[in-house]
Parts: C-alpha cells; structure tokens; sequence
C-alpha cells in the first residue's frame, strides 16, 4: 500500500506532481480558489506528507488531522510564513522550502519592478494605451535614473545577492544590512539608517518573522529620500503599507514597486496601492517563469521523497532538522 501524500492544489507546473503520483498516493485539494484550513484538515487524515504553496496554510490543526503519520511539510516556496513552524517542531514534523532554484528569477523581477516604479512606465504605457499620446513634450512621464544610483538590500541572501550582480551592470553603488553577510566584492555592508538615509532604491529581501514585520513604518519611511524608491519582492507584511501609501500620496517617497501586499490574494478587494500611479503593482509572480516555478515543484517533491525514504531532506528550513524527530510507524518507502 502507497503512503498518502496531500498537495494543496491539483495542477502545478512541470513533471513533479506526476513523479510523486508515481510513488506515493497522492490526494489534492479539487478547488480553484484558496483552500482554508478546513478545506485541507478534511483531505489530511493518515497522509505522511503535504506539499503546500507559499501562501496555503499549515497550521496545527492541519497536522493534528493527518495524526501521527505524518513526517514532513514541503513548501513549494523560499517563504514559509505560511506555516506554524512550532507546531511542527513539537510534532517532529520536518518543514523544507526551496531556496536556490528561484533566487535569479525573483531578481529579474526585482530590477523589472525597478525600472518600471523609477522610469514612471506604468504610466506611460497607460497613456498610450488610453490614446493620450498626441504631442512630444519634454516633462511628459519624467522619471528618475537607475544608472550610477546607490542600491540599498535590506537582507543580503541569495536573491540579494543577485541583485546586486544585477546592479553593478547599471553602474549602481550597492549597500545592505544583514546580521549574517559582510562586506563582499559586490556590496558594502552598513547599518539600517545608513542604508535608508543614503539609498535611492531600497530593495526587500527577508522573510517574514515576528522581527521583520512590518520592518518598513512610518519611521523607516521618513528616513528615505523623498526621491527614493521602495521595493518589495519578500512578503506583504514587511511592509506597513498604510504608512508606505501616505509617503507617497505626500509626496515623501518618489514611488514604490510590489510583487507581495499584506493580503493575498485580493480578489476585487484591491489595496488602495494598486490605485497610486507612483506605484507598481504585481499579484505575487516574483519566481513566475516556467521553468522556475517547475523547479520549486521538483524541489519539493524531492524533499518530500527523501523524508519518506527514510534520507535527510534538502532543503530543511532554518532550525528545521533534516529528519523526522519521532518515528511515525509508516513503511520507510513508498512503494
């Protein structure tokens, strides 16, 4: 008999799905909108994993469904805000992620955010678009440069790391501020009002914990250049967006671009941001290219394989072990 395995959603990029139908059962949650925790608790009972997206909630009530059966929580995302991390570490539960495979692609999107908040287009595309464009004028659509202005990374990871290769094409001074990453070839490392008081593009690159929420208020804010430029491509609530639609509805930030907002997804219930010409708006599509989004699934049918057959998996969170800390009294493999 094969170990069950329950997937969030039925249709996901690439061959993974299919390769762990191949080894395990595999039972996915049939809607096309959210799943809710109750939706996945009722799919749950005796699976020995679940592979999840980044915004689908695990939380304990999901685990105590499945029952003691159950060996490791797979996020077919680098975040993992998503997840009750001490839940699973009570249960033994080993909790993976997958860095790596999307970090040159969310950078891409980093710079495409960019481009499009400093040069204004957004709005110049619009106006064409509306048929607006009926004579050259000098002050149409003026934005500000990318080329030779200083960059600062607000955590110094993988994806800010390539960023800042990215930078360097544009001729861009890069800072950052990370506890964990020193001065290297590419960037210099300073403190956080350093970074802020001295930035044109202040870039996110961290995950969201109890420390980092709402790591940019108000306060951070009115610390930036007036001509400055946010970007976030980590998650919403790193950001305080109230205080972020202020500064630029005053006039106290140049623009802002986004792939992440606090809720999600938003339906026809838009943030206010999506409405402010100055920023950029985007659902959430940091890692969205084919082959990337296919490799997050591979991933993560990897980790899910290994923790089954009884190997350490791949890619464990921080301060997750790599195996289960309790034995769940299971075959060791899928068969």
């Amino acid at each position: 008999m094969k170990t069950r395995v329950l997937a969030t959603r039925e249709n996901l990029p690439g061959r993974g799905l299919a390769r762990l139908s191949e080894a395990a059962d595999v039972v996915a949650w049939p809607g096309t909108g959210k799943p809710g925790p109750p939706d996945l608790a009722a799919l749950a009972p005796g699976v020995s994993g679940v592979l999840a997206l980044g915004n689908d909630p695990v939380d304990g009530a999901l685990m105590d469904a499945a029952g003691p059966s159950l060996r490791v929580i797979a996020l077919a995302s680098m975040g993992f805000d998503n997840v009750d991390r001490a839940a699973a570490a009570e249960r033994g539960i080993v909790v993976t992620h997958t860095p790596g495979v999307l970090a040159e692609t969310t950078a891409d999107l980093t710079f495409a955010l960019i481009l499009t908040a400093r040069r204004r287009l957004g709005a110049a595309a619009a106006s064409l678009a509306e048929g607006s464009w009926e004579l050259f004028r000098m002050h149409d659509y003026l934005g500000l440069d990318i080329h030779g202005a200083t960059l600062g990374l607000i955590g110094y990871g993988q994806i800010g790391r390539a960023v800042a290769r990215r930078a360097h094409g544009f001729g861009m001074r890069v800072l950052h501020h990370d506890p964990y990453a020193a001065d290297d070839d590419l960037s210099t490392s300073v403190g956080m009002p350093t970074l802020l008081a001295e930035s044109d593009i202040v870039s996110l690159h961290v995950p969201l914990t109890e420390e980092t929420r709402h790591l940019i208020s108000a306060r951070e804010l009115a610390t930036m250049k007036p001509t400055a430029t946010l970007v976030s491509t980590s998650r919403g609530g790193v950001v305080d967006e109230e205080a972020l639609l202020h500064a630029v509805r005053e006039g106290r930030l140049h623009s802002a671009g986004l792939d992440v907002f606090e809720r999600e997804p938003m339906g026809t219930e838009l943030s206010p941001l999506v409405a402010e010409e100055h920023v950029v708006t985007l659902p959430h599509i940091g890692s969205a290219t084919e082959a990337t989004r296919a490799a997050m699934v591979d991933l993560a049918v990897d980790n899910i394989l290994d923790v089954l057959t009884e190997h350490p998996a791949r890619t464990p969170l921080p301060g997750s072990p790599a195996e289960p800390s309790t034995p769940a009294g299971i075959a060791a493999a899928p068969s």
